[in-house]
């Protein structure tokens, strides 16, 4: 199992910039994508954005322009640059990451895992 783990959340003024980290530990054989999950209060988990480990890149149209999404391979590690910010970013962020790891008596296995989500808030 692969443990997440997210850190950066917190409190920003409107117009404010934040940079989320999420580092993920474990037994991981190969990673296909990391991501960054909004879920605002009483709302769905919503994607924020993603990245695969071929380059490619998804922004929620919300966020374009304005979040930059980017991976470190050898650190494991995907962070989340929010600029710009608007009071309508405030929620948990959640990392979440796709990857495939090696289980016994299984052999190659595709699995996701969840961070525990930090809390952002953009307020004045």
């Amino acid at each position: 199992q692969v443990h997440l783990v997210e850190s950066g959340g917190g409190l920003v003024q409107p117009g404010g910039s934040l940079t989320l980290s999420c580092v993920a530990s474990g037994s991981i054989f190969r990673t296909f994508v990391m991501g960054w999950y909004r879920q605002a209060p009483g709302k769905q988990r919503d994607l924020v954005a993603s990245i695969k480990t071929d380059g490619t890149i998804r922004y929620a149209d919300s966020v374009k322009g304005r979040f930059t999404i980017s991976m470190d391979d050898a650190k494991d590690t995907v962070y989340l640059q929010m600029s710009t910010m608007k009071p309508e970013d405030t929620g948990v962020y959640y990392c979440h990451t796709d990857y495939s790891t090696i289980k016994s008596g299984q052999g190659l296995v595709r699995l996701d895992s969840w961070g525990q989500g930090t809390q952002v808030t953009v307020s004045s």
